[in-house]
């Protein structure tokens, strides 16, 4: 059973004085009826965005869209933020606090296969080469649902108290035209930091809705502290001496090798991780090597991730690691090469603002709000936003109720689909993130 988060005492208080000041800014009966009137047109987006996808920092057509939408509303836009991200600023009515809204905009390099009438075609260069490109992660709807909540903040400025930045974020699924073993280059969020994203002006809290197969249309879900994974990447390259295969004596084998680093990297999370702190997951995603079946290659490959609940246990994997490898290499005679992609840490909520901002998540989708029981497995790189200032990230149901949510194609599925019924819960949700913000009746009592 679901249980509801409680505020910390202190903020019951300041909760209090945002029920007065709510009112005296204005009655918020209006949130409803303006998203509605912007239902179609955020709609129409999501289906062209989704049937234009673009891969991570090749956003260029995605970014001028919006950019464009951005710019109708008599908003301050910059762009090529992060390289191809979007920032743009709404100065509100009345004075309070700079909040940001994020949504991510890249698409994932494959086929889609939802035969949906709206369906991806494209295709999209990654790393040189020609690849099948699909909204398979629903960020055409994160797009389409900030732009949403743009135009109903702009059409009401005059009832917002501060100022709001919305971040539309290119390659949080990783850049297309970036080797995450190749180069050391800063991309997605960080990259975004790296622009002064969050400092022109300076955010003070930052939120995020993120849509979610298996889940029903219209319900949101929340959690405090930490909500997803970390995430980490590796490369593992040994080095043996190539003989033929009736005569490995003559040479080195580095396939057996590999199945014993293999074998050792899974009692990292076994023996040397202390599991009453969290979880850990390290998985060999790839392997490499040879060129023949009679032939030991000089050679193997591989790559594979990290995931973590746990600060500490993603600490203990990551030192753990390198020392582990090049000694099972070393006992097999072999040489290894571990190279280390930190790509996200761990996502957490601030427990203070999750529990001051439920009663915007409960106007938002009355009597559909549910407390996670869980952090969730996947990982996010609004993580580094969330180091940075305080952070809420949320998700959205996405299949349709009465289906069998067990059966639906997971996110990154190339039979992933978003119910289009879902997108004005995501708009009330970015709206009612800015019109309740604990900090907005601070700065005006």
């Amino acid at each position: 059973m679901f249980t509801r988060l409680r505020p910390a005492p202190w903020y019951l208080a300041l909760l209090s004085a945002l029920t007065a000041t709510t009112s005296q800014a204005g009655d918020l009966s209006w949130v409803d009826p303006a998203v509605a009137a912007v239902n179609t047109q955020v709609i129409d987006l999501r289906h062209t965005i989704h049937q234009n996808p673009e891969m991570g920092n090749q956003e260029f057509k995605t970014a001028a869209l919006v950019a464009e939408q951005l710019k109708a509303l008599g908003l301050q836009v910059r762009t090529q933020v992060g390289k191809t991200g979007v920032v743009a600023v709404l100065k509100g009515g009345l004075p309070g606090p700079v909040m940001a809204l994020r949504a991510d905009m890249d698409a994932l390099p494959v086929k889609e296969m939802t035969g949906l009438p709206f369906a991806s075609q494209a295709t999209g260069i990654r790393l040189g080469k020609t690849v099948p490109v699909m909204h398979a992660c629903g960020h055409d709807t994160h797009t389409a649902m900030l732009l949403g909540a743009a135009k109903v903040l702009a059409e009401h400025r005059d009832q917002v108290a501060g100022t709001v930045v919305f971040l539309f974020q290119p390659a949080e699924e990783g850049a297309a035209d970036v080797d995450e073993f190749a180069a050391d280059t800063l991309i997605g969020a960080q990259a975004m930091i790296r622009d002064g994203a969050l400092d022109s002006p300076k955010v003070e809290a930052i939120f995020g809705v993120h849509v979610m197969a298996g889940y029903p249309t219209g319900h949101l879900y929340y959690k405090a502290g930490t909500v997803l994974n970390s995430s980490d990447g590796f490369r593992i390259i040994v080095k043996g001496k190539q003989t033929h295969g009736s005569a490995p004596w003559s040479g080195v084998d580095p396939v057996v090798a590999s199945a014993g680093i293999i074998n050792g990297l899974q009692t990292l999370v076994s023996r040397r991780a202390d599991l009453t702190q969290g979880m850990g997951v390290i998985s060999v995603g790839t392997i490499n090597a040879g060129s023949a079946a009679n032939i030991i290659p000089e050679t193997v490959e591989m790559t594979g991730t990290i995931r973590s609940n746990s600060a500490a246990v993603r600490d203990t994997l990551l030192k753990k690691m390198p020392p582990l490898v090049q000694g099972i290499a070393s006992a097999y005679e072999t040489e290894a090469n571990l190279l280390l992609v930190n790509h996200a840490p761990v996502t957490r909520n601030d427990p203070q603002l999750t529990a001051a901002m439920v009663p915007a998540l409960e106007l938002a989708a009355p009597g559909k709000v549910q407390l996670l029981p869980a952090s969730l497995s996947p990982s996010e790189d609004f993580s580094y936003y969330a180091e940075k200032v305080p952070g809420l990230f949320v998700f959205l149901g996405a299949t349709p109720e009465g289906q069998d949510m067990s059966k639906a194609a997971n996110n990154h599925s190339p039979y992933f689909t978003v119910d289009d019924a879902t997108l004005a819960t995501g708009v009330k949700a970015h709206v009612q993130f800015v019109m309740n913000y604990p900090g907005r009746a601070a700065s005006s009592l």
